[in-house]
């Protein structure tokens, strides 16, 4: 068994041995289970709370408490291959490979809900897809939901011989329940065919009598799949709406578009200032802000706010991937992949950079639940070779690591969850912590050079202009202003110069006022300057939407709303400028 410092949390690692040959599950348990090495180890998997852990073995599923390591349940299901257990640990669903033969033409159930109390199975389904396999659960268990032929089939109270509604939309693709407290509310996606548009509706359980009861409903034409992210509180939903391909061939990966949907009904497109694919979109566990990182590379990153409005601007970097600490104080911006493994660190309250560490081969991230440390992983499919784990600090610091022999490799790792609260924020420390593994990174390859330059000075290009964070950005009113703008901006300052001109010559005096006179050449109301860079940056995106709306994009109703406001804003800034 291979066991982690006393300091962590238990982790969990699953390697194989001798290509296919033998697998084993290690968990890292104060001791209490040392491993299970027998042939074909499928999976394995925690509850929701931590308090449960299961793993199929190609013999059998079996259950284990994680307080005392006791085996709880041994089922007799040799083919399974994947497991879950419900959001309150009550049950656990088991699927194996849907199968037919001559003499079984139909196959037999394939999905199984087993009830942890008595180790019973409450009921069978065919399930033939992986995709979409396991039922989703209300957060307290008291709904469960299943895709089934053109329909969302709801079950109350894990009472699964009776259907208790059904939300019966033609050609249904996907569904996402939210999390969080009652009423339970649902997202569905129906693809658009023969002209109509795809669309997601939002539907509070049980009224789905008709369009008219739904809460929120968004429309899209470019959609051949969504990805749905509920924030933490249920309040809102992200989609992430995909083609196959992009007709205009800039992408090979298709074409994305970010789409915002609230409970209450509002709706908007996300704006992304860079064209390009969106690798990733990640909601902060404070469900009012979420992350999104797209275009192409090198990418940006930015923060929005509920409004959609950005919040900050990360600038452009080699990265795909963001992860959001459990407590939402830390933000990881990471290119993993086809990237070199650099992770940038971030402190998401006063937006600094905190590290800039870098995990070579990384196949795996996660953060741990006391929201301090986190895992990088190298694992097979993916990565047949140099296979292994290291758990590091936020600070860059690695306190452990393993490698899996070289006739191994290792499919999965995860962290022990806990429940949510168990681990309060802590205050973020800027200083590096010291390393428990010396020299655990080899030394960077050298680029290059062909012998006629290795003796001659080393000049560097860029094949990419890298942007800084946003607050990193120097402030030129010229790029900030639309063309109207800049032109009366321009008429302001030559009154001022004509005004300067036509004033007398004072001779200094002793100030008989008490209170200070500002000086004419010194700086104005800060509240006022204020006001003066919000407007700048309203018309600086007013002025990207009439550039996409020039290009032929069609424009959402609150973008044109915004449009509308231009002369408005113009106006106000030229008062305040004169005040000045």
């Amino acid at each position: 068994m291979a066991a982690v410092p006393s300091h962590e949390f238990p982790i969990t690692m699953g390697t194989e041995l001798g290509a296919r040959s033998r697998s084993q599950v290690f968990l890292a348990m104060q001791g209490r289970f040392n491993g299970d090495d027998r042939k074909n180890c499928k999976g394995f998997t925690y509850s929701k709370d931590g308090s449960l852990f299961a793993w199929c073995n190609g013999e059998n599923v079996n259950i284990l408490g994680t307080l005392n390591g006791q085996l709880l349940h041994t089922l007799d299901l040799p083919k399974v291959a994947l497991l879950a257990f419900s959001p309150q640990s009550n049950i656990l669903v088991t699927w194996q490979p849907y199968i037919t033969t001559k003499n079984n033409v139909h196959g037999e159930p394939n999905l199984q809900i087993w009830d942890l109390k008595t180790g019973q199975c409450l009921k069978s389904f065919f399930q033939k897809k992986m995709q979409g396999w396991c039922p989703c659960w209300s957060e307290d268990e008291s709904i469960c939901a299943r895709n089934v032929n053109n329909e969302v089939q709801f079950f109350e109270g894990n009472a699964f011989d009776k259907i208790a509604n059904k939300l019966h939309l033609q050609k249904v693709t996907d569904f996402a329940l939210s999390p969080g407290p009652q009423p339970c509310k649902v997202a569905v996606y129906v693809p658009g065919s023969k002209g109509a548009p795809s669309f997601v509706r939002l539907y509070q359980y049980p009224n789905f009598d008709g369009p008219s009861s739904a809460l929120a409903n968004k429309s899209f034409f470019k959609a051949d799949k969504v990805t749905m992210l509920w924030n933490k509180k249920g309040t809102a939903v992200l989609v992430i709406a995909s083609t196959d391909v992009d007709k205009s061939g800039a992408s090979y990966y298709g074409e994305q578009t970010l789409h915002y949907i609230a409970s209450n009904g509002e709706s908007a497109l996300v704006q992304l200032p860079k064209n390009g694919p969106i690798y990733d979109v990640v909601w902060n566990p404070n469900s009012v802000e979420f992350c999104a990182v797209y275009g192409f590379m090198p990418a940006k990153a930015t923060v929005y706010n509920h409004k959609c409005d950005p919040v900050f601007d990360f600038g452009t970097g080699p990265r795909n991937a963001a992860f959001y600490s459990p407590q939402g104080h830390i933000l990881v911006l990471a290119g993993f992949g086809n990237l070199r493994g650099q992770m940038e660190v971030w402190d998401v309250k006063k937006y600094k950079q905190i590290s800039k560490p870098q995990a070579a081969d990384t196949t795996y991230f996660s953060w741990c639940p006391d929201g301090e440390h986190i895992v990088t992983a190298t694992c097979a499919p993916r990565l047949r070779v140099s296979n292994g784990y290291k758990i590091w600090h936020y600070s860059g610091a690695v306190h452990h690591k393993v490698e899996v022999a070289a006739n191994s490799e290792l499919w999965e790792v995860q962290w022990q969850p806990f429940v949510d609260g168990a681990f309060p924020e802590k205050a973020i420390k800027y200083q590096t912590v010291p390393n428990d593994v010396p020299s655990i990174d080899a030394k960077p390859a050298q680029a290059y050079r062909p012998p006629a330059l290795r003796n001659k000075p080393i000049t560097s290009t860029k094949l990419h202009e890298e942007e800084p964070p946003q607050n990193m950005k120097p402030q030129t009113a010229d790029k900030q202003l639309s063309k109207a703008a800049l032109k009366n901006q321009k008429k302001r300052e030559a009154r001022k110069a004509a005004k300067q001109e036509s004033k007398p010559e004072v001779i200094q005096e002793a100030p008989s006022d008490p209170e200070p006179r500002q000086c004419a050449e010194g700086h104005g109301d800060p509240e006022v300057e204020k006001k003066i860079k919000n407007i700048k940056k309203k018309l600086k995106a007013i002025e990207q939407l009439r550039e996409q709306e020039a290009s032929g994009k069609q424009l959402e109703k609150n973008q044109m709303e915004k449009m509308q406001k231009e002369d408005g804003l113009l106006k106000e800034l030229e008062d305040l400028e004169l005040g000045l």
